[in-house]
């Protein structure tokens, strides 16, 4: 209460204490080092030997990396969007946890950019990408509101921690559509391929709204790590808020995914063949863990007023959240390649995919990531946790007196 008293004295806020923990162990930090190490050389063996030693093929062209790009624009959209709202419609409670959803999206979308870097198997492939731009396609759209984004985050993350709230202002009118547009992009690149079953209006809506859950339950994942470390304080009211906007997201995840499924199964649908892949073929475990265990349960235990009190229960309903998106992601990836592109080409050896059918059953079976590409996975999976601790270490530790008395002063309010 000493900043409130302070503001109706007409003095400058005197901030109050923050914890100052130890921060996150080195012992940790130099595990995840290694496995990063071991990461990037199995990247630079790829580099050296080609996208044979992945799973991929002519029947499945995306896999892993895809997967794990989607994934994580939508893990940085979501800690934007957050980030940005408190300060474009004044949501005081929320500026407190500015900081750490910024540097959470930083990370995130980091993360994906190295993904898609991986996945083009070669650094020929992104020079091209600047010589011989095609303005014409998604991908290339992708590129630059990427670019744009992380721009966005790093001007946010400095004037965050150098307590310029007017900067900080202006430059959130324009990071909340960007962070919106950011996975919206990102859903076209599927959107708008007409010989896909992602071929929907409906894909950039479902994308922003998993990306709205997963972001946000991320985020709270990120605050309970702060705290258990002392680098930051949240506070039982304001993890109650975020809880229940977790909820709130949650049922719009859910009715638009509802809404393409029905659309997909209805009788006489050419996806219905797609639908029945994604519910009871290769693809089932993936989207019956998301429906049960990345919504309904989640939802289920984040309705109740009393549970969001609870931060077990918001940790145990967090991790389900980013996990089921995470599902969602693999279903919604994978599915689309129950038609290939190109009829009776020998994708594997000895298998002609035109007498093989169309199921994904058999198409999709194809496809099962390497131990080179899961190794990959992890090492760029352990760069972005040490990042996310690197930052966190130097930034909560010196944040400014000026901006922590505000903070302190959103709490009480």
């Amino acid at each position: 209460m000493e900043a409130t008293s302070a503001q109706a004295t007409g003095k400058a806020p005197v901030a109050s204490p923050q914890p100052q923990g130890k921060g996150f162990s080195k012992p940790l930090m130099a595990a995840l080092a290694v496995l990063t190490a071991i990461g990037v050389g199995c990247w630079v063996y790829q580099l050296a030997v080609g996208l044979q030693v992945t799973g991929l093929s002519n029947a499945n062209s995306w896999g892993s990396y895809i997967i794990m790009f989607m994934f994580f624009v939508g893990l940085s959209a979501g800690g934007l969007i957050v980030a940005s709202s408190a300060h474009v419609f004044n949501i005081k409670a929320f500026k407190k946890v500015a900081l750490p959803a910024v540097i959470v999206s930083t990370v995130s979308i980091c993360l994906a950019g190295m993904f898609v870097l991986i996945d083009l198997g070669g650094f020929v492939r992104v020079w091209r990408m600047f010589t011989g731009p095609n303005f014409l396609s998604p991908l290339m759209w992708d590129m630059l509101v990427i670019t744009l984004y992380l721009v966005i985050n790093v001007l946010d993350i400095v004037w965050i921690t150098k307590g310029d709230e007017g900067k900080v202002k202006v430059l959130s009118c324009f990071a909340l559509p960007t962070a919106i547009l950011v996975h919206s992009v990102t859903a076209w690149i599927f959107g708008l391929q007409i010989a896909r079953t992602w071929y929907t209006a409906i894909m950039a809506p479902i994308f922003v709204a998993s990306a709205c859950d997963s972001g946000l339950a991320l985020l709270l994942l990120g605050l309970l790590a702060l705290e258990a470390r002392g680098l930051f304080v949240t506070g039982k009211p304001l993890f109650k808020k975020l809880a229940g906007l977790l909820a709130v997201f949650i049922c719009v995840d859910a009715y638009l995914v509802g809404c393409e499924l029905l659309t997909m199964g209805y009788p006489g649908a050419e996806e219905s063949v797609a639908l029945s892949v994604i519910a009871t073929g290769a693809t089932a475990p993936f989207f019956w863990f998301e429906v049960i265990c990345g919504l309904l349960i989640p939802f289920l235990i984040l309705v109740v007023p009393k549970n969001r009190e609870k931060k077990g229960l918001i940790l145990l309903a967090s991790i389900l959240v980013v996990l089921g998106v995470f599902c969602k992601r693999v279903w919604i990836l994978l599915a689309g390649f129950i038609t290939p592109f190109v009829e009776g080409v020998l994708s594997v050896p000895g298998q002609d995919l035109a007498a093989a059918g169309t199921a994904f059953g058999q198409l999709g079976a194809f496809y099962s990531p390497t131990v080179m590409e899961l190794l990959i996975v992890v090492g760029v999976l352990a760069l972005g946790l040490l990042g996310f601790m690197l930052l966190s270490n130097a930034l909560l530790k010196r944040l400014p007196g000026r901006v922590r008395a505000s903070h302190e002063e959103v709490a009480d309010e």
